[in-house]
């Protein structure tokens, strides 16, 4: 079974002059019941940040934390000590564990523009830990390139404690990709551009495909296309 949700059904926060945010999910100000998580993953907001600006020093704990960044670049900085830099096409998972405070910032004079997930932990009371990595992901060519997994089969990839699997695509038009999965398992997709169709549903800039029971995932761009894709358990058991 397919959910589409179009680009308009997303929250749209912008609660300070340098931000701009969409909910994919309840976050902050924004909470529909029906709408909490979709397996584990708890949190996805497409941010904008504009530049000499950003989220001054915040706690976190018991979530895995992924930022991917789509332009610009992010300075992080925690309390275990990590002060980095991660540019365009790179991929930070921060383990918040038992409790961490950081700060994430735009010191440039050029917008950022990021995706941030959350995703809810397979254990609790984990140390925390950080993990950043250069994966070329804008760079990858018509396949469901892994970002960040918890499934170990996966090498070359920033590890999370969720045993679900980021997917980036740059999927040229024309070009198809099919996705095997399970019904045990759930499928989240989300455009960053172009127009796809998902089993037969037309997705187009912003748009979701969220996907139980099913076996495969047939995806086909009629433009060229930037998507995410996520792999996830559906039973709370299995997180």
């Amino acid at each position: 079974m397919l959910k589409y949700i179009p680009a308009t059904d997303r929250h749209h926060a912008a609660p300070v002059s340098w931000l701009s945010s969409y909910f994919l999910f309840s976050f902050a100000d924004y909470y529909d019941p029906n709408n909490v998580q979709f397996g584990p993953l708890r949190v996805f907001n497409d941010d904008s940040i504009a530049p000499n600006s950003g989220f001054p020093q915040h706690p976190h704990s018991e979530m895995e934390i992924v930022t991917i960044v789509l332009d610009g670049e992010v300075t992080h900085e925690d309390t275990m000590g990590n002060k980095t830099t991660i540019p365009k096409g790179e991929v930070q998972r921060m383990t918040a564990g038992t409790g961490l405070a950081h700060s994430e910032f735009n010191h440039s004079d050029k917008p950022l523009h990021i995706y941030q997930l959350w995703f809810v932990p397979n254990q609790k009371g984990l140390a925390p830990s950080y993990e950043q990595k250069d994966l070329d992901l804008l760079d990858s060519k018509n396949e469901l390139m892994p970002l960040v997994s918890g499934q170990k089969v996966l090498e070359d990839v920033v590890y999370m404690n969720s045993n679900s699997t980021i997917y980036w695509s740059n999927l040229k038009e024309g070009k198809e990709i099919e996705f095997k999965t399970f019904p045990i398992r759930n499928t989240f997709i989300y455009v960053k551009e172009g127009t796809i169709y998902v089993n037969g549903t037309e997705l187009g800039p912003n748009d979701q495909a969220r996907m139980t029971d099913e076996h495969v995932v047939q995806i086909r761009a009629t433009k060229d296309s930037q998507f995410i894709l996520i792999d996830l358990p559906a039973a709370e058991a299995n997180f």
